[in-house]
């Protein structure tokens, strides 16, 4: 018969194991505002929960967070209270739909906008403390390309690229792309074709994207897929629920559905990139074991 003491060892060891496994981090931008990347986050996130993954979605769009408002959440804390030492990051998690865990932002806190670099990167160390198990991370960056969405596309190791049928859209997207490649050393993009109005608009998109940077730039984009414009989804916003809950059977929750499954296919990153990320000390760890592993 085993001891309780050894079954208590046993399982904190399996728990300490499961938190050892590398987190998928996908951040989602999109070079300008008004092109869905909130929505396509969150949905997005909602979607991969419902295939049995374990999220965490985090609003970095610090100073204008409008997360916990698309879903319906009442934080009672925030990042600000992170940043000023009067919370962690483990007591202001929300739990969200589809067990999500959302961390939210500050709304109309210009002090969150105008982070240091040393605060992002502890912003960022944080996350390597927390004790939950979690399979994908994903980060909801603002609009444009400052500081702080530099800093966290660097420390994901996905960056997701939304795009719509606007010519800034295309021009902005180029110009982070550029930002993140030429002096951040980002070479790999997903992009997402956004609000089209037919699965050709949305190829054809990101081969106005993809003729510019391969004539410009040293970067691989790859086509991560199409959302429709879908009248669905604005009811969801206003039911302040995900269109992946609220319509299941509406076309964009179809897309989100499968955008879902294909990310789940990504191929985890088996090494750090060389920049600051977050959970790093997990894929650290993880790339050890393979390396003991091969060796036997």
């Amino acid at each position: 018969m085993i001891s309780p003491e050894i079954q208590f060892d046993q399982a904190s060891g399996l728990r300490a194991l499961k938190r050892t496994k590398p987190v998928r981090v996908i951040a989602v931008t999109g070079g300008k505002g008004g092109v869905g990347k909130t929505n396509v986050s969150v949905n997005l996130a909602i979607a991969m929960s419902a295939i049995g993954k374990r999220v965490m979605l985090l609003d970095a769009d610090l100073g204008m967070a409008n997360i916990d408002v698309l879903l319906g959440l009442h934080p009672k804390q925030n990042l600000s209270h992170v940043i000023e030492g009067s919370s962690t990051l483990e007591e202001i998690l929300l739990p969200g739909p589809r067990g999500i865990q959302v961390v939210p932002a500050a709304s109309g806190a210009q002090m969150m906008s105008q982070l240091t670099e040393a605060q992002h990167i502890g912003l960022i160390r944080a996350f390597s403390e927390l004790n939950n198990n979690v399979d994908v991370l994903m980060v909801d960056t603002a609009a444009g390309a400052n500081s702080s969405v530099v800093s966290f596309c660097k420390a994901a190791q996905e960056v997701l690229v939304v795009v719509c049928d606007e010519p800034a859209s295309i021009t902005d997207a180029y110009a982070l792309i550029k930002l993140l490649s030429r002096d951040h050393g980002i070479r790999r993009f997903h992009v997402l074709s956004n609000m089209t109005s037919s699965v050709q608009e949305g190829r054809h998109l990101f081969e106005k994207l993809v003729k510019v940077t391969n004539r410009f730039l040293d970067v691989t984009l790859s086509y991560f897929g199409v959302l429709p414009f879908d009248e669905y989804l604005r009811k969801a916003v206003q039911k302040q629920k995900s269109v992946v809950d609220a319509f299941p059977r509406s076309r964009s929750a179809i897309a989100f559905k499968n955008l879902a499954q294909k990310a789940d296919k990504w191929p985890m990153p088996s090494n750090a990139n060389g920049h600051l990320e977050f959970f790093v000390e997990r894929l650290i760890h993880a790339s050890s074991q393979l390396d003991v592993e091969a060796s036997l």
